[in-house]
């Protein structure tokens, strides 16, 4: 077993990134089946891609997006865009996911709602959203989906697949049951099957949404949406993406807009007034229906399903694996990835794994760049070692001051 050390590298805000990038789409009119027996008559796909593909078409890098993410993971659509991609800092010319040498994909997944088809979709039989009519999707269906655009791109084998959170599960997916169509696998704050602390939390976020009478059992499309109900599921899900530290750090006990307690019931507290502030933006981009969908989903999930165990599982795997932990994630803990790491280190398989240090919870896959970025150009490489089973010492991830 060897330690691996790293060597400094530039800053991404030092390298231009991939400037501005035009959305697609893909559409099917062959059916899908999916996971439950149902049949999808057709459907679409968002995407979008950053960079160029080679003359053999094996220098694809494919990013698997996590809950609430969607395909726009780098670049800005328009000049005036307050943000760019929710990856940007790791995606361009010359940074860690280098697009002068990769041409990087990332599709917005099945039952989603930025572009690809879901339960707002339009159904064709009826002229109107689907709603809850729209089938159950399962993180296979979603695989099944990217896989089908990636045939239409004359793409048969990944150089990597890469995702974190729920992207995780849909790599570790792809690895598993697709093999020979990929090359290098990189996990990253996930797990092979949600706990039932995990359950619990979605299920928490689903009856917020299923609770608010504007939900009207999925049908209301064209009225009043259940805004509240999803502003709540988000605010619930947005504590457990963050750690203690992190919300010390940055809230603490302060109070917003005052100097003394109101001793009202209304918000007093800077965090509240936080969460307030993210449920309302969420509610402005997001699908509540698309958010049971795709929470039943996570919640469905077994790496080991048709197998005797994960370690069953793991040694269909072909690809040589990275998995990445934090150790202040508290909803994807590194047991979880450790699980993982166990699995594939049992079957004989190629596996890596980084248990990192952060205080920002499990946000920290999104977020710490700098600590992942040597990792990403290693692995990543033309011709990384392979073969090997590491495990590389964390480097310690002081808190910034106060």
């Amino acid at each position: 077993m060897s330690v691996m050390t790293t060597v400094g590298q530039p800053r991404a805000a030092e390298i231009a990134g991939v400037g501005l990038v035009k959305p697609r789409i893909a559409r099917w009119k062959a059916p899908l089946s999916l996971k439950s027996g149902a049949t999808l008559e057709g459907f679409t796909l968002a995407y979008e891609s950053y960079g160029r593909l080679n003359g053999r078409r094996d220098n694809a890098i494919l990013i698997m997006h996590a809950l609430s993410g969607d395909a726009h993971v780098a670049g800005r659509h328009r000049p005036t865009d307050r943000k760019p991609g929710w990856w940007d800092a790791m995606i361009g010319p010359g940074r860690a996911i280098d697009t002068d040498q990769h041409f990087v994909l990332c599709v917005n997944v099945l039952g989603g709602c930025r572009g690809s088809s879901g339960p707002s979709s339009t159904d064709p039989a009826t002229g109107r959203p689907f709603g809850l009519c729209f089938p159950m999707v399962t993180i296979p269906d979603m695989v099944a989906a990217q896989l089908r655009l990636l045939d239409r791109l004359g793409i048969q084998r990944l150089r990597a697949v890469v995702g974190g959170s729920m992207g995780g599960m849909q790599a570790l997916e792809l690895a598993i049951h697709h093999p020979d169509r990929v090359q290098r696998t990189l996990l990253l704050a996930t797990a092979a099957r949600h706990s039932a602390q995990q359950i619990a939390w979605n299920h928490i976020g689903r009856q917020a949404i299923m609770r608010d009478p504007r939900w009207r059992e999925g049908d209301y499309y064209g009225q009043d949406a259940p805004a509240d109900g999803l502003a709540l599921a988000r605010m619930v899900g947005h504590v457990t993406y963050l750690s203690d530290a992190r919300l010390t750090r940055r809230f603490d006990r302060d109070l917003q807009f005052r100097e003394a307690l109101s001793y009202r019931p209304s918000t007093e507290f800077a965090v509240e007034s936080y969460l307030d502030y993210q449920g309302a933006a969420f509610v402005d981009r997001f699908d509540a229906n698309s958010y049971l969908y795709i929470t039943r989903a996570l919640d469905y999930y077994d790496a080991a399903d048709g197998f005797p165990s994960l370690t069953a599982a793991c040694r269909s795997i072909q690809s040589d694996v990275v998995v990445i932990s934090f150790d202040s994630d508290w909803l994807y803990p590194p047991e979880q990835s450790e699980q993982i790491v166990e699995a594939l280190h049992t079957a004989g398989r190629s596996v890596s794994y980084y248990p990192l240090q952060s205080w920002l919870g499990h946000d920290a896959f999104l977020l710490e760049d700098e600590q992942l970025r040597p990792i990403f150009r290693h692995h990543l490489q033309p011709s990384p070692p392979s073969g090997q089973r590491r495990v590389i010492a964390p480097r310690r991830r002081e808190e910034p001051a106060p």
